[in-house]
C-alpha cells in the first residue's frame, strides 16, 4: 500500500467514535518524584486538558474519563477529601474553556455522595453546555460498570412495577437506552495508563466489543502524542492497515 493510499484512507471515518479512558498512575507519578499524591493528582488535571483538547480537534464525537470509581473511597480520607476539592476546582476553572470550544459536558455516576456545593457546580457546569453541539464529554464520577446496570436494571424494574412495560419487551437496546451513556455511542478504544491491564469495573457493558491498549505511562505523562499513538494502534486493529501516531496528530491540524 503506498503512503498516498494510506494518507487517503486516513479520515474521520476509520476514527473510534467513542474513547474511554482509565486514569491511572496519578500517585505512583508523585511518588516517583518524592511528592505527595495529591501533586500527581494536579500533574493528571493538566493531562486531561491536552487529551480533552486533543480529542475534540480530532472530531472524536465522545471521550469519557474514568475520575472517580466508586472504589476510591476506601482511599485515606484526606486523599479523597483534597480529591472533591480539586473536583471543585477543576470544574469551576474548566467548565468554560469547555464551552468556548463547543464540548458538552456530563458526569457519570452516583452523585449522591457528593457533597451539595460539587453538585451544583456540576449541574451548573452540565447546564452551561447542554446545547453544545462538540464533542461530549463524560467525567465518570463515584462511577461503577456494576453499578451502572444494576442503576438501569432498577429503572427497567419500576417501568413494569408501574404497569409501563412488560418483562418481554426487555431487551439490550433497552437496557441502552436506561444506562449512564443513552444516545452515546458504543466505546470503541479503552485506553489504560500505567502498565496495569485490568479495566477495573470501568464501562463493562459499554466497552463489549472495544479494543483494549495498555500503555506504561502514567497519566499525568499522557500528551497528544499517546493519543495519536493509541488512535494509530486501534486504526491498524479495526482496518488491518498501518498508520503512525504521527500520521493521526497531523489529522489535528487540518
Amino acid at each position: 500500500m503506498t503512503k498516498q493510499t494510506v494518507d487517503t484512507l486516513l479520515d474521520t471515518t476509520l476514527l473510534p467514535q467513542h474513547i474511554a479512558v482509565i486514569m491511572d498512575g496519578n500517585g505512583r507519578w508523585a511518588k516517583a518524584r518524592g511528592k505527595a499524591r495529591v501533586f500527581g493528582h494536579k500533574a493528571g488535571v493538566e493531562a486531561v486538558r491536552r487529551t480533552v483538547s486533543a480529542a475534540n480537534r480530532l472530531g472524536i464525537k465522545v471521550l469519557t474519563l474514568f475520575a472517580f470509581s466508586s472504589e476510591n473511597w476506601r482511599r485515606p480520607e484526606e486523599e479523597v477529601s483534597l480529591l472533591m476539592d480539586l473536583f471543585v476546582t477543576v470544574l469551576t476553572r474548566e467548565a468554560r474553556r469547555l464551552h468556548k470550544n463547543g464540548v458538552r459536558l456530563k458526569i457519570i455516576g452516583d452523585t449522591s455522595r457528593f457533597s451539595e456545593n460539587l453538585r451544583d457546580k456540576i449541574a451548573s457546569a452540565e447546564a452551561m453546555t447542554a446545547q453544545n453541539e462538540g464533542m461530549t464529554l463524560n467525567i465518570a464520577a463515584n462511577y461503577g460498570g456494576q453499578w451502572d446496570i444494576a442503576q438501569a436494571a432498577k429503572r427497567i424494574a419500576q417501568l413494569i412495577e408501574d404497569g409501563k412495560l412488560v418483562s418481554g419487551a426487555v431487551n439490550e437496546s433497552l437496557v441502552e437506552k436506561c444506562l449512564t451513556t443513552a444516545e452515546m455511542p458504543q466505546v470503541d478504544l479503552l485506553i489504560r495508563t500505567s502498565g496495569e491491564c485490568r479495566i477495573s469495573n470501568f464501562m463493562l457493558w459499554q466497552a463489549a466489543y472495544a479494543e483494549f491498549y495498555f500503555t506504561e505511562q502514567f497519566w499525568p505523562d499522557f500528551d497528544e502524542q499517546s493519543l495519536s499513538d493509541a488512535i494509530a494502534w486501534y486504526v491498524s486493529r479495526e482496518r488491518r492497515f498501518g498508520c503512525t501516531g504521527d500520521q493521526i496528530k497531523a489529522m489535528m491540524k487540518q
